[in-house]
Formats: C-alpha cells, structure tokens, sequence
C-alpha cells in the first residue's frame, strides 16, 4: 500500500470511529466499563444527600464544621483487543469482508478505551501470535494501532484461538478489559476460554458474512477453503448440499454462544453489511 493511500485510509478510519465515539459511545463504555474500586479525592463540607458514612469526623470537629470525605473511580483499565487475522476472514459479499468489519469494529473500541482514559493494546493472531502491542493511552497510540490494522499480513492462513488466549494470560497477570474479534470457525478453544475468563472481563465478537448463512441456487460451485486450501465442487441447487451448508454455519455460531456462556463471557454477533454500531449499543447498554 503506497504511504499516501494508507494515511487517507487511516484518517478516513479515525475520522468514522472518533465520530461514533463522541456522539454515541463516551458514556455507553463508560458505565459498562467500571474502574477497579474507588481512591480518595479530597474533603468537602457536607452537602445534604451525602453518605453519612463518609463524614470525616476528625476533620470537622478540627474545623467546627461537618465534612466529607469524597472519592472518585479508579478509572485506568486495560483493554485487549485480540484480532483474528486469518485467511477465512477475508470472506465478504456485502460491503465489505469480514476483516474490514473488525478492523472498524476495533478502532471504533480502541478510541472509546482512550476517550475514557483507558489504555488499549492491541495482538493479531493466526495460528499463532502474528504480533502484539501492548497497551498505552494516547490519540497516537491508537493511530499507530490502526496503521497496524490496515498494512498488516498474516504468514499463516489458519485459526488457533487457543494460542492468542493463551499468549495473552502469559503477557497480562492484572484484570483486564479483552475484546477477540472472529469468525470462531475454530474448535478446541473453549477450556482455554474458560480459564482466561476468570481473570479478565472477556467479550466476544463473532462476524459472518450473509453467504456464510446460505448458498445462492446458481448450479455447480467450486468452493475453496481460505486456510487449507481444499476444493470441493457442490451442486447448489441440491437441497441436502444447501442443508449441510448451513448446518455447518450454524455449529459455528452456536459452538460460540454456547463457549462464551459457560465461560460466563459475553458475545455479539454481527455480519458484514449490519449496523455494528446499533450492536455495540446495544451491548454497551445491556451492560451498564
């Protein structure tokens, strides 16, 4: 990608996701993010309404006057933003491929982080941890995140959930704020997901692509597999082949719902083309 056509690319994405920041989520993530307890700020003169519990009795009886003690939140999380990099996500018929829809997804998360003085990090994996930037705050921290999103190629075609989960337990040890965008089209990840969700706050995002769903009825497809590589020539118009089709999509989406829940980890789903912004809302809110 030339340098000029990459900056245009990372202005336009900052421009859209510093927008849907400040308009709609500031105050979503905000409450649906809580800091790790609350610090001392200062003493006031006791306001009616106040907590009796934290007058500072030393303090008034010293100034003849009642006061409080005032605390406010300990605001400065971590958030991880774990990217699957693999090739079955460069799938896309409607607008845009299901890479595309996690990188806006992800910068969108990445800028609501630092508008809440959050720190954002940021790994991409395949099969294996392609790279890894650890969290700091900062306008030009996340632009250089962005920058990563966009130029960044995979040396692997395949999927390990299991090995960015891992990577990210050995690289963290304190609570914090993880967000594994994926198309999930992986197995085996769910113990792995189960151990890190006992630490951190974990949030899924799965995406799909609306022919992922189904096949359109056109006769006889070659369909290749992203990561392996494998043909295989199907007969759309059959009806136990569009059957097979779908039912295989379905196990994936619901291998995820059901992992996430026991885990006690949360999951949105959301396919190219969609409001992901409505999504995000929504989950936004349904937390707070």
């Amino acid at each position: 990608m030339e340098v000029n056509e990459l900056l245009k690319k990372v202005r336009a994405l900052e421009i859209k996701s510093k927008r849907l920041t400040n308009h709609l989520f500031t105050g979503e993530y905000h409450t649906a993010f809580r800091g790790q307890g609350m610090a001392f700020k200062e003493v006031r003169e006791y306001q009616p309404g106040d907590d009796v519990r934290f007058i500072d009795w030393n303090v008034s009886a010293r100034m003849g006057h009642t006061y409080s003690k005032v605390f406010e939140e300990e605001r400065e999380l971590s958030v991880y933003l774990l990217l699957d990099i693999s090739a079955s996500n460069l799938f896309g018929t409607f607008k845009q491929n299901k890479q595309e829809l996690i990188t806006e997804m992800a910068a969108v998360i990445a800028f609501s982080a630092i508008s809440n003085n959050d720190k954002a990090g940021l790994m991409f994996f395949s099969d294996k941890v392609e790279k890894y930037i650890p969290p700091k705050k900062g306008k030009d921290h996340v632009l250089y995140l962005l920058r990563e999103m966009l130029i960044l190629k995979p040396h692997s075609s395949h999927t390990d959930i299991t090995k960015a989960i891992g990577y990210l337990n050995s690289v963290t040890r304190h609570k914090s704020i993880v967000f594994i965008l994926s198309d999930f089209a992986d197995a085996g990840y769910e113990q792995a997901l189960r151990v890190a969700a006992r630490r951190h706050d974990i949030i899924g995002v799965q995406v799909h692509d609306k022919r992922d769903i189904a096949l359109p009825k056109i006769g006889l497809i070659q369909l290749k597999d992203a990561e392996t590589g494998k043909s295989v020539l199907i007969n759309s118009n059959n009806p136990m082949a569009r059957q097979e089709y779908n039912r295989q999509f379905n196990r994936i989406q619901e291998d995820a719902r059901q992992n996430f829940r026991l885990a006690g980890a949360d999951l949105i789903q959301v396919a190219t083309g969609d409001d992901y912004v409505k999504a995000l809302q929504e989950f936004f809110m349904k937390r707070a």
